[in-house]
């Protein structure tokens, strides 16, 4: 399970999601693009499904 926190970047809020708590490189993200995930989750969990294998 992913492990989920908030940080700040410039003044800027972020999400920061990380495999685990010796994760190197977690991915993170601020609101424009976190607004974006979530009007493409649709495409995304396509894109997902086509090359998980």
């Amino acid at each position: 399970m992913a492990i989920i926190s908030e940080s700040e970047y410039k003044g800027n809020p972020m999400i920061v999601i990380k495999n685990s708590e010796e994760d190197k490189f977690p991915f993170q993200f601020g609101v424009k693009k976190a607004k974006l995930v979530l009007e493409n989750v649709e495409a995304i969990r396509k894109f997902v499904e086509k090359y998980e294998k």
